[in-house]
């Protein structure tokens, strides 16, 4: 009759000295294997599910302020400006600002304060891949200033006795400014070092965006001008100051709402890429 080694009974291997628990998962010592990772589309609509239903609780009074602030300036400038291309310029300033003051400035401290509560460290947990967290918070940010940009575009083209009938092109205005605005938003509230910071860059480029949004170009110093042309949200802004043309270019305003996706790819990969830069630290 065979004894029974104590290795079999303990259900341990020794070897050269070093006590091993023995895996559960598959024969042989096989690890058991993972669960894969959540594909990338149900993924993002998961996450952007979950930051819309937030922002809805937490971002409405806020919405509120960035629609009375653009309508605020609309009714000030309107003392100083009659029509022709500067009444355009300062309705479509005005909407994209909202579009400005939700999608860059509040996702910057957004995910400012996310890396500094360690919040990030929830997402890494999860199975969910990097760009799935970053354009689904971009995306419901970006969402989330559809009526407040409609209302203040509206209320601007009675205003300033601007044609509605073209107001449509809104449709491609908010989200190809929102998604360049969004990604750039997320982009300096992960890589900015401490949350304060990047509270304070989202607040310079929602003053940017005011700024070089609502004064018409021609009105500008070249190295402002120039300067202007960097800004992200200035694309939307002309694609939908030439809308309230009576015959637009609608070249023209392709162009402008070309250039918004090409900056909203490349802002959303950085923040994708600032995203897995600071969740691994």
């Amino acid at each position: 009759m065979s004894a029974v080694s104590a290795e079999a009974v303990s259900g341990k291997v020794r070897e050269r000295g070093v006590v091993r628990p023995r895996s559960v998962g598959g024969e042989g010592g096989e690890p058991a294997p993972l669960a894969p990772r959540a594909r990338l589309l149900p993924a993002l609509a998961a996450v952007y599910r979950a930051q819309l239903s937030r922002a809805r609780v937490a971002r409405i009074p806020l919405l509120f302020v960035a629609t009375f602030q653009s309508v605020g300036i609309m009714i000030l400038m309107r003392g100083v400006v009659d029509g022709g291309d500067e009444a355009r310029a300062v309705v479509a300033g005005s909407s994209v600002l909202v579009v400005a003051f939700v999608a860059l400035n509040l996702l910057a401290q957004y995910f400012g304060q996310l890396r500094a509560s360690g919040g990030l460290d929830h997402y890494a947990t999860l199975p969910v891949p990097p760009a799935a967290v970053v354009l689904g918070a971009a995306g419901a940010y970006a969402s989330f200033t559809v009526p407040g940009t409609a209302v203040t575009a509206v209320v601007g083209s009675v205003l300033f006795k601007l044609p509605l009938a073209h107001l449509w092109v809104l449709v491609a205005v908010i989200p190809l400014s929102g998604a360049a605005l969004a990604g750039l938003g997320a982009a300096l509230g992960l890589l900015a070092p401490r949350q304060e910071l990047a509270t304070l860059l989202g607040q310079l480029g929602m003053s940017a965006a005011l700024l070089l949004g609502v004064l018409p170009a021609s009105h500008m110093p070249t190295p402002i001008a120039l300067a202007r042309d960097l800004l992200p949200s200035t694309y939307g802004v002309e694609a939908l100051a030439r809308s309230f043309d009576a015959r637009p270019d609608w070249l023209l305003v392709a162009g402008d709402l070309g250039v918004c996706a090409a900056v909203g790819v490349v802002s959303l990969a950085v923040a994708t890429w600032a995203y897995r830069r600071a969740a691994v630290r």
